[in-house]
C-alpha cells in the first residue's frame, strides 16, 4: 500500500508561507492533480513530499511509514522534473538505467527494467539515441520512463509537459493516462493547466495562497465550485459572475440582474431570504447559458460586443450590467458585433455567491 497522508503541513521562506496548515490524502493508486497559478504553493508542497524540501511544521507518512524527515532516497519515491533532468552524455539507455545503477541491481534486473519502461513509453528504438537529436517530447518520455523503471511506490511529477507544444501536450496526456492506468503507482501531479487536471486527475486539489481551497474529483470541482476563486480559475472560459441584488416578491425570492429577475430553484430559497437587499454574485458557465436570437419573455436582451469563432464552439463577449459576460455558442449561431441577442438562464445551472466571502452556497 502506498497510501499518502500529509497531515497539518506548513512551510515556510523567510517570513513567507508558501503552504499554509495544509492536509491530504492520496489513496493507493489513485491520481491526485494539485492545480493552482504561479506561486499558489503547489510545487512546494510536492517538494515537500518528495522531501526536497523538508516541511516545516506537520507530518508526512507514506504508507505506514512517516517519512516527515527521511531523506528523498530513503522515501521510496520517483519524480519527474519540469525541465526533464536528464544527462546529456548519456544515452537513452543509460538514462533510463540510472536509478537502478546507483541501487546496485544485478545486471539482468536492470536490462530487463530499462527495455519494459521502454516499451511502455514506446522508445524502445531510441535507447542509443542521445538527448541532442531527440524532440522534447521524446526527452519527456526518457524522463518518465526513468522514473517508473524504479517501480517506487510513489510517482511525483510537477509540470511535466508544460515545454511541450500543444499538440505533444495532448498526445503526452493521453499516453501518461494509459501508461498510469497500467503501472498503478500512486501519482501526485502539479500543472497549472486546468485541461490536464480535469482530464487527468482521480481528484484535484485546487490551490490558492498556500491553502487547498477543493479537493475533490473534477466533474464535481468544475460544476460544483466551492468558492469564487475555484470557479474563476477552472474551466475555458472560467465561470461568469454577475452582481444581482436579492428581492423579496409574493413569498419568494428574486435576484435582480440589471431590469431582469431571475427565480432561483426552490431548494435555494430558504438561503437566499436571508440576503434580502442586499447583493450576491451569480455565477454560470458559458455553455450553460441559452442564446436566442429572438426576444422571449424569460430571456435578457444584451448586446455582443466581441465574437470568437473557435471551431467546436462561438464564444460570444457581452455586458450585463456592469459585468462582462462570456457565452458559448453553436458554430452555426451566426451573429455580428453590435447585434442583440438573449440569454436564458438555466435556474439549476446557476451558482449563488456570497460576495463578502466568496463562498458558494449550496442547499443541504
Amino acid at each position: 500500500m502506498a497510501e499518502i497522508k500529509v497531515e497539518y503541513v506548513t512551510k515556510r521562506f523567510g517570513n513567507f508561507v508558501a503552504v499554509d496548515n495544509v492536509s491530504l490524502t492520496v489513496e493507493d493508486q489513485e491520481f491526485v492533480v494539485l492545480l493552482g497559478p504561479s506561486g499558489c504553493g503547489k510545487t512546494t508542497l510536492l517538494r515537500a513530499i518528495a522531501g526536497l524540501g523538508m516541511a516545516d511544521e506537520g507530518r508526512i507518512s507514506i504508507g505506514e511509514r512517516d517519512v516527515t524527515y527521511l531523506p528523498p532516497r530513503e522515501r521510496k519515491i520517483s519524480m519527474v522534473f519540469q525541465s526533464y533532468a536528464i544527462f546529456p552524455h548519456m544515452n537513452v539507455y543509460d538514462n533510463v538505467a540510472f536509478g537502478l545503477k546507483m541501487n546496485r541491481l544485478e545486471g539482468k534486473e536492470i536490462d530487463r527494467r530499462v527495455r519494459e519502461a521502454s516499451e511502455l513509453l514506446h522508445i524502445e528504438n531510441m535507447l542509443d539515441r542521445f538527448p541532442s537529436a531527440m524532440s522534447g517530447g521524446q526527452r519527456q518520455r526518457v524522463a518518465v520512463a526513468r522514473a517508473i523503471a524504479m517501480k517506487s511506490e510513489v510517482l511525483l511529477m510537477d509540470e511535466p509537459l508544460s515545454n511541450l507544444d500543444a499538440l505533444l501536450r495532448l498526445e503526452m496526456r493521453a499516453e501518461l493516462k494509459r501508461l498510469l492506468r497500467e503501472i498503478k503507482t500512486t501519482t501526485i501531479y502539479v500543472t497549472h493547466d486546468q485541461i490536464e487536471a480535469l482530464s487527468m486527475g482521480d481528484r484535484i486539489a485546487v490551490m490558492k495562497n498556500g491553502v487547498i481551497q477543493q479537493y475533490d474529483k473534477p466533474g464535481i470541482v468544475y460544476d460544483k465550485p466551492a468558492n469564487q476563486f475555484v470557479g474563476g480559475f477552472i474551466g475555458t472560459p472560467p465561470m461568469n459572475f454577475m452582481q444581482g441584488l436579492v428581492q423579496r416578491h409574493n413569498g419568494n425570492v428574486w435576484v435582480r440582474i440589471g431590469d431582469f429577475n431571475l427565480d432561483p430553484v426552490e431548494g435555494m430559497q430558504p438561503l437566499l431570504r436571508s440576503y434580502d437587499g442586499q447583493t450576491i454574485l451569480m455565477g454560470i458557465r458559458a455553455e450553460n447559458m441559452e442564446t436566442l436570437k429572438q426576444p422571449a419573455k424569460d430571456a435578457l436582451q444584451v448586446e455582443v460586443l466581441v465574437v470568437e469563432p473557435l471551431g467546436s464552439q462561438t464564444l460570444l463577449t457581452v455586458k450585463i450590467g456592469g459585468d462582462i459576460v462570456k457565452v458559448a455558442t453553436h458554430p452555426t449561431f451566426e451573429v455580428s458585433p453590435g447585434m442583440d441577442v438573449w440569454l436564458r438562464f438555466p435556474a439549476e445551472k446557476i451558482r449563488w455567491v456570497d460576495q463578502p466571502s466568496g463562498r458558494v452556497l449550496y442547499a443541504v
